[in-house]
Formats: structure tokens, C-alpha cells, sequence
């Protein structure tokens, strides 16, 4: 379990991240039409995984568009921006701030996501949605940056978590 703080009140996550060198757990999320994809459609792709509890929040909004600006100059990348948030939130938001070059997806459904990786809330406000969490994955999906965000209302490291694709 992590301790976290929203708004400097402290919070917990129900585990702990997978760890750095281990593989990625496999998950199953909605897109924005509700097909389900899993961490297998982006097989020989490096992903950076850009979570947070929901995109109508001003720093989750500032994450998304943070990384949809540096995404197209990543080779062989996929940016993913998951959260708990209905595809049509998700699809409704990049649609009107003009972002295209990161994929939206959602663990509506049941919330496996975030308890496989182990970055759900457990209690206060947010209980139950994602914390501010990016991992980044090489090629083969192996783990090889995390970043638990220790306060919700902060922005990740963008700057590292981009140059361990280097």
C-alpha cells in the first residue's frame, strides 16, 4: 500500500506498483467505441502509461495534453491515458482540445486495471479511482520507469519518465 495525499490529505492506494524489471501485468480496457484492448495490441511498441483518477480534473486534463504534445515525436511509442472515466468522457475530451496522438482508455467496466497494478484509491474522496501513476514500458513490456505521484493535485515527471525511453 502507498500513501498518497489529495489536497495534503493523506490517502492510500490498495498495493503497491509493479516493480521496475518485472513485466507488465496484462489487462483488458474499454476504447472509445468499447471495444476491449489489452496490453498484447501494442506488442514490439514501447507505451508510456499516463494514469490519473479522471480527465475532468484540471492536472489529469494538463497530463493528457502534456503528453499528446511530446508523443509525436516518440518512434515506435504509444501513449496511453487511462483512467476510470467513461470512454465518452475521454473521447469528448480529446475531441475538443484537438488530441490525437495518444489513446484513451477506460477501466469503467470493473476496475482490474487499477487493482492489478496495484494504484487504485482505497479511501477518502477519490476511493476507488486511479492515483496519478506513469509507468513506461519497453518494447517487450518489461517495466523500466514508475512514478506514484505523492500528491494527487501534482503533475508527473514528465522529463524523466520520457528519457527512460532513451
Amino acid at each position: 500500500m502507498a500513501t498518497i495525499t489529495l489536497g495534503g490529505n493523506t490517502t492510500h492506494t490498495l498495493g503497491e506498483l509493479p516493480t521496475t524489471g518485472s513485466n507488465a501485468p496484462e489487462f483488458q480496457l474499454a476504447a472509445k467505441d468499447l471495444h476491449q484492448v489489452s496490453l498484447n495490441d501494442f506488442k514490439g511498441k514501447r507505451v508510456v502509461m499516463n494514469i490519473f483518477p479522471s480527465v475532468d480534473t484540471g492536472v489529469c486534463a494538463a497530463s493528457v495534453r502534456h503528453f499528446n504534445k511530446n508523443a509525436s515525436n516518440l518512434e515506435d511509442t504509444v501513449v496511453l491515458c487511462i483512467s476510470r472515466d467513461l470512454p465518452f468522457a475521454q473521447a469528448r475530451f480529446c475531441g475538443a482540445e484537438g488530441l490525437e496522438n495518444v489513446v484513451t482508455l477506460s477501466d469503467f467496466k470493473d476496475g482490474s486495471f487499477g487493482k492489478a497494478y496495484g494504484l487504485e484509491i482505497e479511501d477518502g474522496a477519490f476511493a476507488g479511482l486511479h492515483s496519478r501513476v506513469v509507468i513506461v514500458l519497453d518494447e517487450d513490456h518489461k517495466i523500466v520507469y514508475s512514478e506514484q505521484v505523492s500528491e494527487i493535485g501534482q503533475e508527473p515527471n514528465y522529463e524523466t519518465a520520457l528519457n527512460a525511453l532513451n
